[in-house]
């Protein structure tokens, strides 16, 4: 396995080794289930299923990726365009009719057997064979191949005088029973889709400064977002992206045409090794075989470079043309990556003709939100003043090789269809306070929507809401459409978030009862009634490790009284999702509500060493927001690396009724104490703000217990050598808190 490389943060006085640390994604949360097999009525067939057949499309082939371009498979039986075909497993050999529908046979020899008991003797008789054609319906298209059969039975007679007694001995599981499986056909027609499968990964977030909207990413998942050899080293080839057949019958090697594309290792994500490698295969339907015709090894991180050459083999100017690009790397996850965009197959092109110009729009917008991706609908009604986000980032890129002229933009809200408000994007501001954009540049800007427009909170709807956007920005010259315009959607449901809602990389804490807090501040008090977690396997599986949900409070800036944990006998493990966008809701004990302030906290405490791999956003930076501690909540550390985690508070809403949970709240205990006298150099004692017994326990800095006790006794430590010990406090069986105490 491939490991990512990463800063690791000491804690100060050396108190462990353990640390906060991000890896590389191993599934995919952006993906979901495309399996076209649909109610399979006999098994281990292709019965009930879709074959699709495909288009061939014509030149010129081009994709920037900036909408999805692949393929769907969601024929349904009913459809104009689809057909269907019976096949059986047994047909007659000469005329390939389908045998009767009772035909079994088995192809081990059988026979009758008499006995004659009056001279004591038996006779066998071997059954003829039947010859047929079979095959299983395993697999489509079916291979019918000629096999021999016996009746599936055994006939044993007794010749004793008095009349015939016969006893029929039925064979169990026979090899070759007729049935059938029904095939549907549907015929695809869509000449604006482009690709066939989607192994690769169609996104918009991996890339780093991409020069327009969406790439196509490889790594080591599958088309469903999970590893090929999850936990492995194996490498090989791992996602492969096919073309549609392209009709190239109507261009020749006289029309000049070339094949291009860009390419950008790395990203946002896991940097390929030097053995690993990306390449484009063609093939040609005149000598029917893949050839490879581009290949280049891995790096690091670096800006996209462009792909180009000519196409010059006499052997793919047909119809059937088709061409594949694949990545070789490790098949354990999301390691290994390679970044393609701007695919273009034309005539009439040029060993010069590398220049992509065009303007572009490089990421969709996220939220128009001040801080967040996403907040309770409620919340936003009754605070809707000043919420609007005075940041809102922009990226664009100037591809051509010229100065150009800039322009105002706006991004205009909608809400069910419907105008709702239009904000102005500064022509200056999107060009860096430049007169032109400069050429082949790109531009990072923010703009002030605080003013103006507020989403609409005095909608009908007091549940949720979902307001539309869209974004438009253009140079003055030629440019493709497409690309002056970029997206998105603002939700209002019941939770607050920071992310995107897609994980580059993985975070968590490495450390045995590691402590890993997100702080939120809402805009009212309210009570909480679940967490959201986006968990992605991520260089071990770890599903069946534990942990507890855990909420604090605030104290001065960071995590402070515990307000919620769950009882150690009864924790948490990490799920795994393969849906787009899915978290898994972990709801508290007992579904009770957790009464919090504005500021609060939202975490776990981890049980075991291994890092619980939580879904991390590298596209937005929180990371002043996310806290981690290795002694109990002693000490306090930010986040090492940018990014934001796929952790969301859930409040209490009118969607609780939906979701079974009762109305009442937990009372908080605030579990605080002191240490006193601190240092000390003979005893000290643990004093508490809550009445009931608890237990105490003290530990050296290498994890050492070396003393327990209660909270009612004095603790004698006058034989501790001198320096610095952790004082936990202990409930049943729950650790609440860990103060350093100094021993002198």
């Amino acid at each position: 396995m491939k490991l990512i490389t990463a800063l690791l943060f000491l804690l100060s006085l050396s108190l462990s080794f353990s640390q906060d640390s991000e890896g590389p994604v191993m599934q995919n949360a952006d993906l979901f289930d495309k399996k076209n097999i649909q109610n399979k009525a006999l098994a281990n067939s292709f019965d009930s299923t879709f074959v699709y057949l495909t288009d061939t499309v014509s030149l010129p082939f081009f994709d920037e990726f900036s909408r999805n371009n692949f393929q769907q498979y969601e024929a349904s039986y009913s459809d104009a365009n689809v057909s269907e075909q019976l096949f059986h497993r047994m047909l007659d050999e000469t005329t390939e009719v389908p045998l009767p529908p009772n035909s079994i046979y088995t192809d081990s020899a059988t026979f009758r057997s008499e006995y004659d008991v009056a001279n004591d003797t038996t006779y066998f008789y071997k059954y003829d064979s039947t010859r047929f054609l079979f095959d299983d319906l395993s697999s489509y298209e079916p291979n019918h191949i000629l096999n021999y059969g016996y009746p599936p039975y055994i006939v044993r007679d007794t010749l004793d005088g008095f009349g015939n007694v016969s006893d029929t001995i039925w064979l169990n599981d026979p090899e070759f029973v007729q049935d059938s499986a029904r095939i549907f056909i549907a015929t695809i027609n869509q000449s604006d889709k482009l690709w066939l499968n989607e192994s690769a990964y169609h996104n918009y977030r991996f890339a780093v400064e991409p020069w327009s909207l969406g790439v196509v990413s490889f790594d080591g998942l599958d088309e469903y977002g999970y590893p090929y050899n999850f936990g492995s080293t194996i490498t090989g080839t791992a996602d492969t992206l096919f073309s549609k057949p392209i009709d190239m019958s109507t261009a020749s090697i006289g029309d000049s045409v070339y094949f291009s594309f860009l390419y950008q290792k790395e990203g946002f994500g896991d940097a390929p090794e030097d053995g690993d490698s990306l390449f484009v295969d063609f093939y040609s339907p005149v000598t029917q075989e893949w050839k490879r015709v581009w290949r280049t090894n891995g790096g690091e991180l670096g800006g996209f470079e462009v792909a180009h050459f000519a196409v010059t083999n006499p052997d793919y100017f047909a119809k059937g043309f088709q061409f594949r690009f694949m990545n070789y790397g490790s098949l354990a996850g999301g390691i290994d990556h390679f970044h393609i965009d701007y695919v273009n197959l034309r005539t009439l092109s040029g060993y010069q003709d590398t220049l992509f110009k065009d303007f572009a729009f490089s990421y969709p917008l996220t939220t128009l939100l001040k801080d967040y991706t996403s907040v309770p609908w409620k919340h936003y009604r009754n605070q809707p003043t000043g919420k609007m986000s005075d940041q809102v980032k922009v990226v664009v890129r100037n591809g051509s090789e010229l100065t150009e002229n800039n322009q105002n933009g706006n991004v205009k809200v909608y809400h069910e269809g419907s105008l709702e408000g239009t904000f102005t994007l500064n022509a200056s501001t999107l060009s860096g306070g430049n007169i032109n954009y400069a050429p082949r540049t790109t531009y990072t800007s923010f703009h002030d929507f605080s003013t103006g427009y507020n989403y609409d909170e005095t909608l009908p709807n007091d549940t949720s809401a979902f307001f539309d956007w869209i974004g438009n920005a253009s140079a003055q010259f030629p440019s493709l459409p497409q690309n002056d315009s970029t997206f998105g959607t603002q939700v209002f449901e019941n939770y607050y978030s920071y992310d995107d809602g897609t994980a580059e990389r993985a975070y968590g804490v490495t450390g045995a009862q590691g402590l890993l807090a997100y702080q939120f501040n809402a805009y009212q008090p309210d009570s909480l009634v679940a967490i959201e977690i986006h968990f992605v396997p991520s260089v071990v599986d770890v599903s069946n490790n534990l942990f507890l949900l855990s909420v604090w409070n605030d104290q001065g800036g960071e995590p402070g009284t515990l307000l919620y944990e769950d009882e150690f006998f009864f924790p948490r493990q990490p799920e795994y999702t393969d849906f787009r966008n899915r978290f898994t809701t972990y709801y508290f004990k007992d579904t009770m509500k957790v009464g919090v302030d504005e500021t609060f906290y939202i975490g776990m405490r981890q049980i075991d060493e291994e890092r619980l791999n939580i879904g991390y956003d590298k596209n937005h930076d929180y990371s002043d927001r996310i806290f981690w501690s290795i002694d109990g909540g002693g000490n306090w550390n930010n986040a090492s690396f940018p990014g934001a985690m796929l952790m969301r508070p859930v409040v209490t809403s009118k969607m609780d009724y939906q979701l079974g949970i009762p109305s009442y709240e937990e009372s908080v205990v605030d579990y605080d104490f002191t240490l006193y006298p601190n240092p000390t150099d003979h005893y000290f004692e643990v004093r508490t703000t809550f009445d009931s017994a608890a237990e105490v326990q003290v530990t050296d800095l290498n994890g050492r217990v070396v003393n327990q006790s209660v909270t009612s006794n004095k603790i004698d430590v006058s034989n501790f050598d001198s320096g610095i010990y952790l004082v936990t406090l202990i409930k049943e069986g729950v650790p609440l808190k860990t103060k350093k105490l100094v021993v002198q």
